[in-house]
């Protein structure tokens, strides 16, 4: 005798209210949809603040304090905004500011450019796109410490694969390729490396906004005769650009807080040329042990990330509503 899953279901909340004390069951009974609502998301929302809320709070009251977290018995002092103007006033800072937005900008132009080109070639759905899709998603499934250790066995001069294919086309001695080594070279190792990472993942939105176009409006362009390139400036650019700049928005905010890849790859040198904010930030909390100044440190960057995302989700918006 088969039996089916409603009565299971029945026999499992039959038993539910039997188990229910009545104290319990009137007050539930007399609770609004709005006020169960609450009941159930509740735990989630506590949940959060306990995560994200509380951490940043306790982050504003540091970043006003002298508070050291290798001294936790020692008197904790208010300092006011002096921890703001001594970061806002550090040039080493403004120079990880500087290194931070040398990479942010050029990894989002490359993601961006390699990523739609890929989503568009791949929208054609020629032999194999499937095939081919499954293998460029590959780099994003990976982990960033297994990413960051198999680029950096690449970029080796006397073993690397990358320093020979290099030598191969330019002639240059794979001994005089050093990419993590060199001032000059060492930011674009690691612009290369994020790019070869997380180009996919844009990918994968430009296609999510070129699959969302209706062949319709293709086919009224070819009835009026409009070239491809027409049709690629008029219709397939303007309607997927608001999924490019989503594409950008969600890798701007990643790229601005790129710690592990850089951490892997260079830790910060040759030197500081590939000190980004966020390796600052540690250096200041757990090597300096300036917990307060790393605080508000932490604060400025937040400011600047959420003021900056939210113009760009404005500009967004006004994009999607055309």
């Amino acid at each position: 005798m088969t039996i089916s899953p409603s009565s299971i279901v029945e026999k499992a909340a039959d038993a539910t209210v039997r188990a229910t004390p009545s104290t319990v069951a009137r007050r539930v009974r007399g609770l609004s949809d709005r006020a169960i609502a609450w009941l159930f998301i509740a735990p989630a929302i506590t949940l959060l603040l306990a995560i994200n809320i509380f951490p940043l709070l306790w982050a504003v009251y540091l970043s006003f304090t002298n508070y050291r977290a290798n001294r936790p018995n020692a008197p904790v002092l208010g300092v006011g905004f002096g921890n703001y103007q001594r970061v806002l006033n550090d040039p080493d800072i403004w120079q990880a500011m500087q290194t931070t937005a040398h990479f942010v900008f050029w990894t989002i132009v490359l993601q961006t450019v390699i990523g739609f080109t890929l989503a568009y070639l791949i929208d054609r759905k020629f032999r194999g796109h499937a095939f081919w899709t499954t293998i460029i998603l590959i780099p994003m499934m990976l982990s960033p410490a297994v990413v960051g250790n198999f680029w950096r066995f690449l970029y080796e001069p006397q073993i690397g694969l990358f320093a020979y294919a290099v030598s191969l086309v330019t002639g240059i001695p794979t001994s005089d390729i050093q990419m993590l080594g060199n001032v000059t070279l060492a930011p674009w190792a690691i612009i290369i490396v994020d790019t070869w990472m997380w180009t996919p993942y844009v990918m994968l939105i430009c296609l999510a906004g070129l699959r969302s176009i209706p062949d319709y409006i293709y086919e009224a362009a070819e009835v009026d005769r409009a070239s491809p390139w027409r049709q690629f400036w008029s219709i397939t650019v303007p309607m997927a650009l608001p999924f490019i700049m989503l594409a950008v928005l969600f890798r701007g905010i990643e790229n601005f807080k790129m710690f592990d890849m850089v951490t892997l790859l260079t830790g910060g040198g040759p030197g500081s040329v590939t000190e980004v904010a966020s390796i600052t930030l540690k250096r200041a909390a757990f090597e300096s042990w300036a917990t307060g100044r790393a605080s508000a440190f932490a604060i400025i960057l937040f400011v600047a990330v959420f003021g900056l995302a939210n113009i760009y989700v404005k500009a967004l918006n006004k994009v999607k509503q055309r």
